[in-house]
């Protein structure tokens, strides 16, 4: 099984991919928060940082591009292709609204007839290999049975499927139905993304879709950084690498950001998922979201690793 962390806007930079591939160093590819493409032709400063060769070595990441504009997608892979990305991932799965109601992410896919054209235009000269990661529809799932149609006619490096639509946000379940369909009549390599949170979750899907030999975790590797080593070894998660893998992150972000307020920003949206791998966290979850100052962040995480113990997951 290979795995790829999905990318998730404000957590999973740059900081915390290559914290995360020296501590757990398990993930098969990593995917940038999307890169949203402009009639400039510039990445902004962010955008500019988290791509740069230097902040990413020694692992494999795949930039991913938001747009409904094929002549942006083209420009942006060239300046990609230059500093040494061979490989892009097309975003079609976004469900934000603001998003969405530009006609970009999952709104796209409400847009066939355009969606086609976009598609046509990236992949008659396509200046790296292309990705999709992708819902199955903007308003009912029935619509991915065409939309499939469309991304057959591509030769697509991978179509990576979170068989929800774009109203689900990530509430409801993943229509395995769909995705069983998908799959079956996919003439492109299928990655699978959605719900994988657990050991337990990994071994159930690989049992139904014993085909497919890569999925896509998200929320469920941010909470537990050490979930593929769960998957793949039963092992359980260390408190002491946890720690350490905390420390790296928030040590690195003073590095960059300057006042308590950005730092602590950083690190709340990373705890906001990772709270939930220890046991009797609800009190520490308060005082972390109301912490102003760092040296107070820092006595409530001294006192959540001294008291508290991690989860089995």
């Amino acid at each position: 099984m290979k795995f790829y962390f999905a990318p998730m806007e404000g957590v999973t930079g740059y900081i915390y991919r290559n914290a995360h591939a020296t501590f757990f160093n398990k993930v098969d590819k990593y995917f940038t928060p999307f890169i949203t493409t402009n009639q400039h032709g510039r990445f902004s400063t962010r955008e500019l940082r988290d791509i740069l060769p230097e902040h990413n070595q020694g692992i494999v990441v795949i930039p991913q591009i938001l747009t409904n504009n094929a002549e942006d997608f083209i420009r942006t892979s060239k300046q990609l292709k230059e500093v040494g990305y061979n490989e892009i991932n097309l975003n079609l799965g976004c469900p934000s609204r603001t998003v969405v109601s530009k006609n970009k992410g999952s709104g796209f896919l409400s847009q066939r007839e355009d969606l086609e054209r976009f598609l046509d235009e990236i992949f008659d000269q396509p200046i790296t290999k292309i990705s999709v990661k992708t819902r199955i529809g903007k308003n009912e799932p029935e619509e991915f049975y065409e939309l499939i149609k469309i991304f057959n006619k591509y030769p697509m490096e991978e179509l990576i499927i979170h068989p929800r639509i774009q109203k689900d946000y990530y509430k409801n379940k993943p229509n395995m139905k769909v995705f069983k369909d998908g799959l079956a009549s996919s003439k492109n390599p299928i990655c699978y993304n959605g719900d994988i949170f657990t050991a337990e979750d990994c071994k159930g899907f690989s049992s139904d879709f014993p085909s497919v030999g890569t999925v896509m975790l998200g929320r469920g590797l941010i909470t537990n950084p050490g979930l593929i080593g769960h998957i793949n070894s039963n092992s359980t998660l260390d408190k002491q690498l946890l720690k350490e893998f905390h420390d790296r992150i928030y040590q690195d972000y003073q590095g960059i950001l300057s006042g308590d307020r950005n730092v602590l920003f950083k690190m709340k949206e990373v705890w906001f998922y990772m709270i939930h791998m220890f046991s009797d966290y609800e009190k520490y979850a308060k005082k972390i979201k109301k912490s102003q100052r760092l040296c107070d962040y820092e006595n409530v995480v001294s006192s959540l690793f001294r008291e508290q113990d991690i989860l089995e997951r």
